[in-house]
């Protein structure tokens, strides 16, 4: 049996200047989570390992991800930020993967950004180019409606291994599954991504979210994608201002139920260990 991993969540030191989009709905999260927080979380649930993901867009945030993955040895690896923009990309990728073997991929929050086609941008994809050589992934952190433009940055890259955060956060407090079941199907289509069933009580109603309510969800992404190519992610701790950790790993675990045991391996840990190549 393949090691049970949590493929995304987060460690951060708060400040209110780098963590302003914690409102005031997640309050609660307007403090420090540190390896020491999360480790009773992942024995409380049986998890043996984690994917540390970045949460701000700083070369020192990458640092502080791997020397946290340096000491803890549940850190089986780290979706780090690097300027993939910038003309000294190649020299920073290949600093870092040189000297950390657990960074094992890199993020941009495209979410944020103002340019909503921010993902087609030739220096920007330029940068995306560089990651394959170097055993890399690419998390893909999107809203519904950027699917249309990421199906075509991935198009551009078929030998890079692209990693979907959060079922790409469709509207699920609305209750709306198109246009985005449509979209993810088609994106789906490509082998080289891989979708994380992370971060959908947060895109539904913190008090009054339901199983039953996130099913219809996570059948499509199952459809999709198929067992092999999702895998469970905690959001910790920004999961937090829904539920527990170990609650939503439960949740998973129901939603998941009618999976067979080497399905539910993937699920909970090969697909991770594939798709991050994690030691």
């Amino acid at each position: 049996m393949p090691p049970r991993i949590d493929a995304h969540h987060h460690f951060w030191n708060y400040t209110p200047e780098e963590f302003d989009w914690i409102d005031d709905g997640m309050a609660g999260l307007r403090r420090n989570f540190a390896p020491e927080d999360l480790a009773p979380c992942l024995a409380e649930a049986g998890i043996d390992g984690v994917v540390s993901v970045q949460a701000r867009q700083t070369l020192a945030e990458t640092d502080f991800l791997l020397s946290h993955a340096r000491r803890h040895a549940f850190i089986r690896g780290v979706v780090g930020w690097v300027p993939l923009i910038s003309a000294s990309v190649g020299e920073d990728l290949a600093r870092l993967a040189a000297q950390n073997p657990k960074l094992r991929a890199v993020r941009h929050v495209l979410q944020g950004e103002p340019d909503e086609r921010y993902m087609l941008r030739d220096d920007f994809n330029r940068g995306v180019a560089r990651l394959a050589p170097l055993g890399l992934a690419y998390d893909l952190l999107i809203f519904e409606r950027h699917l249309p433009q990421t199906i075509e940055c991935v198009d551009r890259h078929p030998g890079q291994v692209f990693v979907l955060d959060h079922i790409a956060k469709p509207l699920v407090k609305e209750g709306r599954i198109e246009p985005w079941a449509s979209e993810i199907r088609n994106l789906a289509r490509r082998e080289n991504v891989f979708c994380k069933i992370s971060g959908m009580v947060t895109e539904a109603d913190y008090r009054n979210w339901t199983e039953a309510q996130l099913q219809p969800y996570f059948d499509t992404v199952l459809e999709a994608f198929g067992p092999k190519r999702l895998m469970f992610g905690s959001d910790w701790p920004v999961c937090l201002a829904a539920t527990s950790y170990k609650a939503w790993h439960s949740a998973v675990q129901h939603l998941a139920e009618k999976l067979s045991d080497d399905e539910k391996a993937a699920l909970f840990g090969g697909t991770a260990q594939k798709a991050y190549r994690l030691a």
